[in-house]
């Protein structure tokens, strides 16, 4: 599994929120637990496999919000209440 963390800028909303999430589960059928903050100027989701950076950030651009950056990392299930 994947971590990958977008920056996102130009989210102002609930609504701003709501939108990107949809284009990434638009653009990444197998993304799970897709959330965005507009506090933390950031977007997550988790994927079986490397996603296609450029073509995401083309994606995100598209709807009217910049992507900065997306960073990837090995995505490490937590037990119950946290523990390993």
């Amino acid at each position: 599994m994947i971590k990958t963390t977008m920056t996102i800028e130009g989210m102002m909303c609930g609504m701003c929120e709501s939108h990107v999430c949809d284009a990434i589960r638009n653009s990444v059928p197998s993304a799970k637990k897709v959330s965005a903050s507009r506090s933390k100027n950031e977007a997550t989701f988790i994927s079986e496999e490397e996603i296609d950076k450029d073509e995401l950030k083309a994606v995100i651009d598209k709807t009217g919000y910049e992507c900065k950056s997306i960073t990837s990392e090995p995505y490490k299930k937590k037990g119950l209440f946290g523990r390993k």
